[in-house]
């Protein structure tokens, strides 16, 4: 409630209200002032000037020598009657020439007193010329203007009019004037507050949008359909909104990529830490089995050639799972940071994938392991053969440590729409679930002592992962009632 009287006092329609109103007041002020110092002035003026027009027209007959016509006549009647004057003209003789009927006779004993130098105390001469004299006679409330005077002729002549009561005139018109202006400062004022009121309520709309813009909202759009000043700063506010929404926009999505880098980076150092820590683990004991190895042979605690060789299997076999790891660790780097380029090729996936099942078939006899694939005929792909091959090799390699049961390992090649899917089945224990989702980070490894038992490093599935990524194909694992199938997706060539 506060608020809302504190705008209406400071609102542009009560302002301008007031505004008015001051204005009306000052004017009536102005006015009354100008009425009471200059309105008498004004009026002897104007009166003075009919005296002197009729003296001219009386000049002009008597130069003439017309002012024994009718004409003459009926012209001073005319001026007599519009500007109520009494005239009184009388010749050489003193004989009346001519006697107005509005007071005339009683003027020309007053003009009988003038050239008989009789003297008289009630006017006050107002001008002196070489032929008249302009008085001022009479009492207050009988005031006249008079002027008295001789012709070229020899005539002479009086002419008044009478001053109404200028002060009361004034005053009563003064009177009248304060009270229509009051009235009609207060009702322009209201005219004024209720006309502004129509103008400023659009200017209430913006700065209720201005507001809410203060706050963030951005939704409220200037509705107004005028053209004027008004309407263009509603538009141009429209403007300013959309334009602001759109910087905020962009300035919170560039604030959440920032976050999201600096979470990433964040993610890079404890995923640095980690490596370090896992390379460091993973290199541990080898090192430690070649230095003691090593020691051994060094110190001779055995002298016989059979456990020299054995120490020396030991420390080459060890070496070369060390050699593997970094290398594969060096390709990893390689394919995450994206220092490898992928070279892309056609070739035939079916043909791939049966050379490395043929290149591995030592190591499926040796753990008495049956590997059915379906004869199929040439699949083109687009995709890099090293890199591919290389995918196939971590599957199936994984499939051939972790083989159990019926030991049988199945090559599957589909072809789905515009693409081929390559997936490796392997009977075995299937892999738990709270372990899905990790198997794909380095050194992560599911049965971390089996793992160690055929040399495995736990790069191997983050490999599949860093090349299928590059080649933004699909890759995945599931898990079945017998077993586990890792598979992978390639783009096929179109025949034309």
């Amino acid at each position: 409630m506060k608020k809302f009287k504190r705008s209406i006092r400071t609102s542009i329609s009560t302002q301008f209200a007031w505004i008015f109103i001051g204005l009306m007041a000052g004017t009536v002020l102005l006015c009354l002032f100008i009425n009471n110092a200059f309105l008498g002035k004004y009026y002897i003026s104007m009166k003075t000037g009919i005296l002197f027009d009729a003296y001219e027209s009386i000049g002009k007959a008597a130069a003439g020598d017309s002012y024994d016509t009718i004409e003459f006549q009926d012209q001073l009647d005319e001026i007599c009657l519009q500007n109520n004057i009494a005239v009184c003209i009388v010749d050489v003789t003193s004989e009346s020439v001519f006697v107005s009927g509005n007071g005339g006779t009683e003027l020309q004993m007053r003009l009988m007193g003038y050239l008989l130098d009789v003297p008289m105390d009630d006017f006050t001469v107002l001008e002196v010329g070489e032929d008249y004299s302009l008085r001022r006679t009479g009492r207050t409330r009988n005031e006249y203007l008079e002027m008295q005077g001789r012709l070229s002729t020899g005539f002479s002549f009086i002419m008044r009019t009478p001053l109404e009561s200028i002060r009361q005139s004034a005053a009563l018109a003064n009177r009248f004037f304060a009270y229509v202006g009051c009235i009609g400062a207060v009702l322009g004022g209201l005219v004024i507050w209720f006309v502004t009121r129509k103008i400023t309520r659009p200017i209430q709309k913006l700065n209720d949008i201005s507001e809410r813009m203060v706050h963030l909202d951005f939704d409220v759009k200037y509705q107004g359909k005028s053209k004027n000043e008004i309407g263009m700063l509603g538009d141009n506010m429209n403007k300013l909104s959309n334009s602001l929404e759109k910087a905020i926009s962009e300035l919170k999505t560039a604030n959440n990529e920032l976050q999201k880098d600096i979470e990433k980076k964040e993610q890079i150092d404890e995923m640095r830490k980690e490596f370090l820590s896992n390379v460091s683990h993973e290199l541990k004991t080898p090192i430690a089995l070649i230095q003691g190895y090593a020691e051994g042979l060094q110190e001779g605690i055995n002298d016989d050639q059979e456990s020299r060789d054995f120490y020396c299997e030991v420390i080459i076999d060890e070496a070369s799972k060390m050699n593997n790891m970094v290398k594969k660790l060096m390709s990893l780097n390689q394919l995450e940071f994206g220092n490898d380029v992928v070279n892309m090729e056609r070739f035939d996936i079916a043909a791939l994938v049966s050379n490395c099942i043929q290149s591995s078939a030592i190591l499926t006899r040796q753990n008495d392991i049956t590997v059915r694939m379906q004869e199929s005929g040439p699949i083109y792909v687009w995709a890099e053969e090293f890199k591919v091959e290389e995918v196939f090799m971590n599957y199936f390699t994984n499939a051939i440590n972790h083989c159990q049961g019926e030991n049988i390992i199945e090559v599957l090649l589909e072809q789905i729409g515009g693409k081929v899917k390559v997936s490796v089945f392997n009977t075995g224990s299937p892999i738990p679930e709270d372990s899905i989702d990790h198997i794909w980070e380095k050194f992560y490894k599911v049965d971390k002592a089996r793992t160690r038992e055929y040399g495995g490093s736990g790069v191997g599935l983050s490999i599949v992962k860093a090349i299928m990524e590059s080649l933004h194909q699909e890759y995945g694992v599931e898990n079945r009632e017998n077993g586990v199938l890792f598979w992978f997706e390639l783009e096929t060539v179109q025949e034309q």
